[in-house]
């Protein structure tokens, strides 16, 4: 954790964050359409989470495709991003979430994995959640949002909660680290319904529509499903 000056000449510790941005997914119960593409105000949801992550600062980001590589790979390749690839996506987000917490090059203070598919979250958001991480209380080392007493996503947790799972079994991700370690868990408390806000079906299309008064659609060359 390197060191910066305030503009008063005192200092304070910044953060080296990296990211995962998992987009691996079939989309089955979509149409087995790539949700990551879905368009909210003409901006796919993948580039809203990559405009998200570089707003609030994060240093290193890496995506992660699967099925649906061919489509995606194009729309991320303008950012300063690493792409890898699940070769066995059918395998679950932990086998996503591992190949990309290994792909992750830098010296690192804390890694965020976020969804591709939350059409909502903000600079902001990224940046509040890695806000309640340096302010995490003592002896804890993953911190993930809480809205309304349930948990919601991105989440963010130390570098060396990323090398024990890493050293873990392929079937260890987050959650699974966390359900083994509880006490080293915090929720960051907050009505920041952005952080619950993902897209898994048509009827969550719906919903959202309804309830934000935002309009998710297909481009053209997705827009009847496969």
């Amino acid at each position: 954790m390197g060191c910066i000056l305030k503009g008063g000449g005192g200092l304070y510790s910044r953060v080296v964050v990296g990211a995962v941005l998992l987009a691996a997914g079939s989309g089955s119960r979509i149409g087995h359409r790539p949700k990551s593409l879905l368009e909210l105000g003409g901006v796919p949801l993948i580039r809203r989470q990559l405009i998200a992550l570089s707003g609030a600062g994060v240093d290193e980001v890496v995506v992660v495709l699967g099925h649906h590589a061919d489509l995606i790979e194009p729309v991320v390749q303008a950012f300063p991003v690493t792409v890898v690839r699940n070769p066995s996506p059918d395998d679950g987000q932990v086998s996503s979430q591992r190949i990309g917490l290994a792909a992750l090059a830098g010296k690192l203070d804390a890694v965020v994995v976020a969804l591709a598919d939350q059409p909502l979250i903000q600079a902001q958001d990224i940046s509040d959640l890695i806000g309640a991480f340096k302010k995490r209380p003592a002896g804890t080392s993953v911190v993930y949002p809480q809205v309304a007493g349930e948990p919601g996503n991105p989440v963010i947790f130390s570098a060396e909660v990323r090398e024990q799972i890493l050293a873990g079994g392929a079937n260890v991700g987050c959650r699974q680290w966390r359900g083994a370690h509880p006490e080293a868990a915090a929720p960051f408390v907050t009505d920041n319904r952005r952080y619950r806000l993902d897209i898994d079906t048509e009827e969550d299309l719906a919903a959202f529509q309804r309830d934000t008064g935002h309009r998710l659609g297909w481009p053209a060359s997705l827009a009847a499903p496969a």
